[in-house]
């Protein structure tokens, strides 16, 4: 009851910190948490289910709902929200300093693809590995339920323990894992890393000397893949030791004073920065502009080949909307800005997703 109380207290005017529910194994959580530790924005986080949460306080629940939830306050009333980049966006409002957005519009561009990829592919790997290999789904199964509540009774464990590996191995289709697209799934995340690897020998983020959202988006999902299930924790031992090096740095980055010149502009970026873009033209694009073909034609899901090879899953509706987005982004570029994006994306297969005939 303590926390509910707080949550109604809470107004911006205040200074007291906002209120989130979320789970330590929630990749969107870690992300958030350690973008509000970054920007010294003060929070307050339980760890539990957001339903609950809106359950005691009579508020209106986002659809869909996960982790973590927000709650803010506007006027009398309390709005829960859960989507990550929108908050993000929200939050540049409310609390002014220590931006994630660079102010460089182009840059700005690269920033959001890099995190629109992270939420909505590197979180395939994190899925993947977690409910398909069992030493995994083991562990999670264990780990998850006590995530929640690390005095749960042994009983009441074995049942939570049972519930959630069950279903969520029965999901793995949404996000189309399955025997066929796994060897794709593990080479795309190898890929991945070794790009991180080679990025991260030339510079301590994404963009240069500071983090972007874009920064946030990948320490999420890498905090479960690095830190949390064992497959993909040992690959990125043997891959990417960076990669596990900067996930601990991104965990509280609230020291770090940043300069507005720490983003380096696209001309000056190293052209390993190109590796990441290649990732991402090679398997999320293919994957979005299937997708929205499927929302398109009202199909509940599509096939399409990736890295050579077939790959069905279910249609959302969602990751059509982040297609949308994106290319609305990119269009709103000046032509200037817009030639510079081109110059580092032209090759990379993600020129594809940025069509007039993308969406």
């Amino acid at each position: 009851m303590a926390v509910i109380t707080a949550i109604r207290r809470i107004t911006v005017a205040s200074q007291e910190p906002i209120r989130l529910v979320g789970g330590t194994g929630s990749p969107y959580t870690q992300k958030m948490v350690s973008l509000l530790r970054y920007r010294r924005v003060p929070y307050a986080i339980s760890w539990g289910q957001p339903d609950q949460a809106c359950d005691a306080l009579g508020v209106e629940k986002p659809r869909p709902i996960f982790m973590p939830t927000f709650f803010f306050a506007e006027g009398d009333e309390i709005r829960a929200e859960c989507d990550s980049t929108p908050i993000i966006r929200k939050l540049e409002t409310l609390y002014p300093g220590r931006s994630v957005l660079p102010s460089n519009p182009a840059l700005a561009f690269i920033d959001y693809l890099i995190e629109d990829f992270a939420d909505e592919w590197c979180t395939k790997y994190m899925f993947h590995y977690r409910w398909y290999p069992k030493e995994d789904a083991d562990n999670a199964g264990t780990l998850l339920p006590l995530g929640m509540d690390v005095s749960l009774p042994k009983d009441a464990h074995e049942q939570f323990r049972n519930f959630i590996a069950e279903r969520q191995i029965n999901r793995l289709y949404v996000v189309g894992s399955n025997d066929t697209t796994a060897p794709v799934i593990d080479a795309s995340y190898r890929r991945f890393l070794a790009a991180m690897e080679n990025h991260l020998a030339n510079q301590k983020f994404m963009l240069g000397g500071r983090p972007g959202a874009g920064d946030f988006g990948l320490y999420g999902q890498l905090t479960q893949l690095v830190g949390f299930d064992p497959t993909p924790r040992a690959i990125a031992h043997e891959v990417s030791p960076r990669t596990v090096a900067w996930v601990d740095h991104m965990d509280d980055q609230s020291g770090l004073e940043p300069q507005g010149s720490d983003w380096l502009s696209l001309e000056n970026q190293p052209h390993s920065l190109r590796g990441l873009m290649d990732e991402i033209g090679r398997v999320y694009a293919p994957a979005q502009l299937a997708n929205a073909r499927a929302v398109q034609a009202g199909e509940k899901t599509w096939e399409t080949e990736i890295d050579g090879a077939p790959w069905a899953q279910q249609t959302f509706p969602y990751q059509a909307k982040c297609l949308k987005w994106t290319n609305e982004r990119y269009h709103a570029l000046s032509e200037d800005d817009r030639a510079l994006v081109d110059g580092l994306l032209q090759g990379t297969g993600v020129e594809m997703m940025l069509s007039s005939s993308a969406t």
